[in-house]
């Protein structure tokens, strides 16, 4: 469609205003709820959605609470109030009304109009109807009256005096009358009322809309010894619900939020995250509890516009928090229920070889930090002394994760510390209901400094178990897992035996 048609259109006759307009006020108040996987939401592919036209949020994972105050002029009695700049993707189940300057007033009935006005849309309105068209022929631009006939695949069919015209739509610019009924140029609440007093009243209205989530990420960069680390947080906010929010009060809620969802959708309840902060209200957000879950405000009004993304300081970066870096061998970790019966030699077979590297924090105040942590992915970077450029070594994903609890970010695979499990000796004897079964296990540290390993073995034939023989002290961590620490000193192998026994 040519851009003449598409100014002709939008320089339309505006629809007649037979009921009280109500205007914004600036007074907004958001609350956004996410339900996102902090591993796989990306805002990314919804803005690509919209830009596209596709207009949809139906896949957006959350949702957000809108309540506004707004100045409008009430009739005297019946009348009705239509409620333009609301979220495209309202619930309309879910609105408030409450006139705050007369109590009195009420809603009869409410509807929402979501018909919005395009180019197409008013062509096929104004089938059978009069037009005028501006052509651009070779030999300047034509003038044509008539009746519209039909707008599609590219052509206007026009009936005019003498016969029918066929008009190229990409060469016409289309004057029309007014707006036809039953269009909008915004998503509008109609709403028929009752009230005992007329004038300037300020009514406050709140709703839900879809289009709107958020996550968190958080980037940690640690110091050269690999004990010190530096943390910073954010808030990536989507807003595609249809509407911007101009000095908007902003609130997100962290904690499982049930919501019970349609039938035929995702009927399990769904996660609604929400962000942390710390007390400096110029950078972050403030947190209290509220309702079993944590409430986090930002202390100033900021601007949330239509169809973007935008990063807001989660709390004030953090400095010297002390870390602790970890290697950890899992030799079993791939061999849950391979090899046959659980009494047979080969269950369990199907090692790993992969040392996991992992860094842990303490969210205390002893370490700089103490503040409720939503669920977000971590981004951990190292400084390159050569050059002083920081590289990133690793990320993984947080639960909600409350104060004076630790964190335990996991990075990837070490290269040169590598471990292998072998089974050395299995025995059974079903007459008198045992097991014993011996394992071997190498790390071989192929580094030019020592290093410690956390070799963590699974029992997990049955759930009595002895543990009869073992070449090193061993730590019990739960009722199935037990676990050696291994000093391995630089280019050499450690070796580490035991024998357990099962009963049942």
């Amino acid at each position: 469609m040519s851009a003449t048609l598409l100014a002709a259109l939008m320089l339309s006759a505006p629809i007649a205003q037979t009921q009280a307009a109500a205007s914004a006020s600036g007074d907004v108040s958001l609350t956004v709820y996410s339900s996102a996987d902090p591993a796989g939401f990306d805002p990314r592919q919804f803005l690509e959605q919209q830009q596209n036209g596709w207009g949809m949020a139906m896949g957006v994972p959350g949702f957000g609470l809108v309540r506004e105050t707004r100045a409008v002029d009430m009739p005297m009695g019946l009348g009705q109030l239509a409620f333009t700049d609301v979220a495209a993707f309202i619930d309309p189940t879910t609105v408030s009304f409450n006139d705050i300057t007369e109590p009195g007033t009420s809603v009869l009935d409410q509807r929402f109009e979501f018909d919005l006005v395009s180019a197409d849309k008013l062509l096929q309105r104004y089938v059978d109807r009069p037009v005028s068209l501006l052509v651009d022929m070779d030999g300047g631009p034509l003038m044509i009256g008539g009746t519209l006939l039909a707008a599609r695949g590219g052509s206007l069919v026009v009936a005019r005096d003498g016969g029918i015209e066929l008009v190229p739509q990409g060469k016409a610019s289309i004057t029309l009358g007014e707006l036809p009924g039953g269009l909008r140029t915004r998503p509008t609440l109609l709403w028929n009322v009752n009230s005992p007093k007329a004038g300037r009243h300020q009514i406050r209205m709140g709703y839900e809309t879809s289009g709107l989530t958020w996550r968190a990420d958080y980037n940690v960069t640690l110091n050269e010894r690999n004990d010190k680390a530096d943390l910073s947080a954010w808030v990536t906010l989507l807003n595609v619900c249809g509407r911007g929010f101009d000095k908007a009060r902003l609130k997100l809620v962290a904690g499982d939020v049930q919501r019970i969802e349609p039938r035929g959708g995702n009927a399990m309840p769904r996660a609604m995250m929400a962000k942390a902060a710390m007390a400096d209200a110029e950078a972050g957000f403030q947190e209290k509890s509220f309702a079993e879950f944590h409430l986090y405000t930002l202390p100033r009004p900021i601007d949330v516009p239509q169809n973007a993304s935008q990063q807001i300081s989660l709390f004030p970066s953090v400095s010297g928090i002390p870390v602790e870096k970890l290697l950890v061998y899992e030799g079993a970790a791939m061999a849950w229920g391979g090899g046959g019966p659980i009494d047979g030699r080969e269950f369990g077979q199907v090692g790993n070889t992969k040392v996991d590297i992992y860094v842990r924090l303490t969210n205390d105040k002893a370490s700089n930090m103490g503040m409720p942590l939503p669920a977000g992915k971590m981004r951990v970077f190292q400084r390159d002394e050569a050059d002083g450029s920081l590289e990133f070594i690793g990320e993984d994903v947080i639960k909600h994760t409350p104060r004076d609890e630790k964190v335990l970010i996991r990075l990837g695979s070490a290269f040169d510390v590598v471990g292998e499990r072998t089974q050395v000796d299995f025995k059974v004897d079903r007459a008198r209901r045992q097991m014993t079964e011996s394992f071997k296990i190498e790390i071989r540290n192929r580094k030019d400094q020592p290093v410690t390993v956390l070799v963590r073995e699974p029992l997990y034939r049955w759930n009595n178990w002895q543990i009869t023989a073992s070449s090193q002290a061993w730590d019990k961590v739960n009722a199935g897992t037990i676990q050696f620490t291994v000093d391995a000193a630089a280019n050499s192998v450690s070796t580490v035996t035991y024998s357990v026994q099962y009963s049942w």
